[in-house]
C-alpha cells in the first residue's frame, strides 16, 4: 500500500495549551483524521476483545476427542490476542482519545455478536466455526481502519493493522482447515 503524506495543516487545538500546561497534539495528522482513526480503532479493539473473550471461553470449555489439540491452539491464540489489545488501546491514546474499556462499550462497538454462555459444551466444530467467523470479522474491521489511516498518512496505525491482519487471517485459515 502506498504511503501518503498528510497535507493537513495543524489544528488550532494543536497549538493550544491545555489548562494543565500540556501542549495540544500536533503529530502531523489533523484532529478530524485522528478522531476518525481512533473511532475505527475503538471498533477494532472491541471486535478484538470480543474475539479474545470467545477464544478464552472455548479454551476453558472444550471437551471431547479434540480436547488436547484445540485446548492448546485456543490458548496460543487468546494469549497472542490479549497481548495485542494493549497496543491498540495505546495507539488510540497516542492519537489523543480514550480507549473503550467496559463490556458495555465493547458490546456497543463490536461487529461480533455476544454469545450467551454455554449451558452445555458446544461441539468443537461449532466452536471452531465461530472463531473462524470472529477472526474474519476482526479482519474486515482492521481493513477499514487501515484504509482510513493510510489516507491520513498514519503509518503507525497502518503498520499495526497490517500486523493484526496477518495474525487474524492466519488464525482463520488454520481454524477453517480443521473443518475441511
Amino acid at each position: 500500500m502506498a504511503k501518503k503524506k498528510s497535507t493537513a495543516k495543524p489544528d488550532k487545538a494543536a497549538n493550544a495549551v491545555h489548562a494543565d500546561g500540556a501542549p495540544g497534539i500536533d503529530i502531523g495528522i489533523s484532529g478530524g483524521d485522528r478522531r476518525k482513526i481512533a473511532d475505527g480503532l475503538a471498533h477494532f479493539l472491541s471486535d478484538a476483545f470480543t474475539l479474545y473473550l470467545k477464544t478464552h471461553n472455548f479454551h476453558w470449555n472444550i471437551t471431547g476427542a479434540m480436547f488436547n489439540s484445540l485446548h492448546l491452539m485456543f490458548e496460543g491464540q487468546y494469549t497472542e490476542q490479549w497481548n495485542a489489545l494493549d497496543e491498540t488501546a495505546e495507539r488510540i491514546r497516542a492519537l489523543g482519545f480514550n480507549a473503550p474499556g467496559s463490556y458495555a462499550e465493547f458490546i456497543r462497538l463490536s461487529s461480533i455478536p455476544e454469545e450467551p454462555g454455554l449451558a452445555d459444551a458446544a461441539d468443537w466444530r461449532e466452536m471452531v466455526r465461530q472463531l473462524v467467523v470472529g477472526n474474519e470479522a476482526v479482519c474486515r474491521t482492521a481493513r477499514k481502519v487501515l484504509a482510513t489511516a493510510d489516507k491520513a498518512g498514519d503509518d503507525p496505525t497502518v503498520d499495526l493493522m497490517t500486523q493484526r491482519l496477518n495474525i487474524h487471517e492466519k488464525n482463520a485459515w488454520m481454524l477453517r482447515s480443521l473443518l475441511q
